[in-house]
């Protein structure tokens, strides 16, 4: 009984060692998009013990309950490393008696005598369906219906919204395609995508837990949620058709039999039915670039962009590097961005100019910044100039040519100490003599060498033991070599164990092929397999006999952490779910591919060391 007392002393102990490095997080979280007269949460998030929780008033909104305090903590002692976590959550159950877009100011709560304010939130309340009313008086159909047919375009479909319709040539243009649905959607998939021939296509990264949000459209509050959308440039003028998309989404039916009891509701079944939504095509209108006012050095960039530079100093001494960088930043199609070009003095050793493109893709466009380094050295002192870089674009928003310029930098070079190590030949109209920055001659040797041969035996010398020892030696160690690998042929555990990574590594590359061909089904079966069969031989267990359970607990007696082990559990999880996760493509099959070989890399570390 005291073992234990102290024991959980300790644990209180290393708990609040924990938190007092914790930084403290007070946060607050609610719906984008609500519906009038509908309830819906607000909720306050603190990762700390609190009091005195201070929220504003919310006159736009009814209080029908709260706030209701939930807690959540753990703990866990990892290679005896101890970390705890806690979480404590407000939640206010609220309504809005009308529409419009409302803001909710920030909450404040005190922490160990500190005041924390969390963030604050806006809301658009939507009004009610024009067809509520109907839908209320409306009895259910007769008899088992649970087919494509009975789901109406109405109540399920996908609009194709495009940021510009009337764009110039290399002009960004965003595509989205978004889906409505008055139906419970278990899954979207892409089926067809368009080509976009005419177009430059950069995919826009989607999130992965995709949540839908209210939206009123045409009088009705549909739950939408962006199922793709795709960056393009145009490549040509005139009129450009982007074709119909064709998804499959997944939707989920609820049974209705003709006879009900009381007891229906309890045990009402659902079908997953298939459903194809045509997106429909759309076309946009390409202006060309106008011709008048073209600079000559233009190179079809288009956008909005600024032009830097700096150079590391402007007096130097011989034979020391000067560094000049060149930056471009702003957005549109960055890409096609070139290096600009530079004519530096004769005399100078120029590299190879060093160019880091950070840029990202928004829902705006390409943004970043293009940066490129010179570097080069001067080998002969003398004052010298650095030419101006030229940058043209074309300004979507002036409609007209813009030519940026860098500053023309002047250069100082003093004689530096010590001898020059280069010779440089200036051109013929400045009609400068050969200057000789460097000696590289050295004289020939002329005083008289004398040669002597010296004949020594080998025998009873180190080098003649060394030639009678080694081979022996090596022959030893290779028969213990071979001994111990008869030896360990003979344990198939050990073969097995041996192999596991091999094999895993085998499978996982016929999943990446599978991956590049699209063939999602297999491909999660490849990878699930993979897995399996690499456990099953690592810990020595048959695959038959292996489940989550007794691979957690193999896995912790091998020493693996109990971060590894989540993973391993994830990707099984994953590949057993897949075919009912929301629209799992490409990335989302890549994201695996990549986890589960990391994490049986991890494994194979752990292991090894044991």
């Amino acid at each position: 009984m005291k073992h234990k007392i102290l024991l959980f002393i300790l644990l209180l102990l290393g708990t609040s060692g924990v938190h007092a490095d914790e930084p403290v997080r007070f946060s607050a979280s609610a719906p984008s998009t609500v519906i009038i007269d509908k309830p819906f949460q607000l909720v306050y998030s603190v990762n700390a013990t609190g009091k005195d929780l201070k929220v504003a008033d919310l006159n736009n909104f009814e209080i029908l309950a709260g706030p209701f305090e939930s807690r959540s903590s753990s703990y866990q002692i990892v290679n005896g490393k101890t970390s705890s976590s806690i979480s404590i959550s407000y939640t206010y159950t609220l309504q809005a008696p009308k529409t419009g877009t409302f803001t909710i100011p920030s909450a404040s709560i005190i922490v160990d005598g500190t005041k924390y304010t969390s963030n604050g939130l806006s809301i658009k309340v939507l009004p009610d369906d024009e067809s509520s009313a109907a839908k209320a008086n409306q009895k259910p159909q007769s008899g088992s219906t649970a087919s494509s047919q009975s789901i109406s375009n109405d109540n399920v479909f996908i609009r194709t919204s495009v940021s510009k319709a009337n764009v110039y040539e290399q002009e960004g243009i965003l595509i989205t395609y978004k889906l409505y649905t008055l139906v419970d959607v278990v899954s979207v998939n892409n089926k067809k995508m368009p080509d976009f021939n005419g177009f430059l296509k950069q995919d826009m990264e989607q999130n992965q837990n995709k949540q839908f949000s209210y939206e009123n459209y045409n009088g009705k509050n549909y739950g939408t949620v962006v199922l793709y959308q795709v960056l393009l440039y145009p490549q040509h003028d005139g009129e450009i058709l982007i074709d119909k998309a064709n998804f499959e989404a997944v939707i989920r039916v609820q049974n209705r039999t003709a006879v009900r009891s009381i007891f229906d509701d309890f045990f009402d079944s659902y079908t997953n039915v298939s459903k194809d939504i045509i997106a429909p095509a759309t076309k946009i209108i390409v202006k060309a670039l106008p011709l008048s006012g073209k600079p000559a050095g233009y190179n079809g960039t288009v956008g909005n962009f600024a032009l830097n530079s700096t150079i590391s100093s402007q007096q130097v001494k011989t034979n020391e590097a000067v560094t000049l960088k060149i930056s471009i930043s702003g957005s549109g199609n960055m890409k096609l961005i070139k290096n600009p070009e530079l004519k530096f003095p004769d005399g100078f050793e120029v590299y190879d100019p060093k160019a880091n493109n950070n840029f990202k893709t928004t829902t705006a466009g390409i943004t970043g910044t293009k940066s490129v380094e010179f570097m080069f050295i001067p080998r002969h002192p003398g004052k010298y100039e650095i030419p101006s870089a030229e940058f043209s674009y074309f300004d979507t928003k002036d409609k007209t040519y813009k030519v940026l310029r860098t500053p023309t930098y002047k250069l100082n070079v003093l004689k530096g100490d010590g001898n020059e190590s280069a010779t440089v030949v200036s051109n013929y109209a400045n009609k400068e003599d050969v200057k000789q920055l460097g000696k590289d001659i050295r004289y020939i040797v002329t005083d008289e060498i004398k040669l002597k041969k010296v004949d020594e035996s080998i025998f009873g010398t180190t080098l003649a033991w060394l030639l009678y020892i080694v081979p022996i030696l090596v022959s030893l160690i290779l028969f213990i070599l071979f001994r111990k690998n008869v030896k360990d042929n003979a344990n198939v555990e050990f073969v097995k164990n041996k192999k596991a990574n091999r094999i895993a590594t085998k499978r996982l590359k016929l999943a990446l092929k599978l991956l590049n061909e699209g063939k999602k089904d297999i491909f999660y079966e490849e990878v699930l397999k993979s897995v399996w069969t690499y456990l099953s031989d690592k810990l020595s267990i048959p695959v038959s006999n292996l489940n989550k359970t007794n691979v957690e607990t193999e896995l912790d007696k091998k020493g693996v952490t109990s971060e590894t082990t989540q993973k391993v559990l994830q990707v099984l999880n994953t590949c057993e779910f897949a075919r009912y996760a929301p629209n799992s493509g490409q990335q989302e099959m890549g994201n695996l591919y990549e986890e589960t070989i990391e994490v049986i890399s991890k494994l194979e570390e752990t292991i090894k060391k044991l």
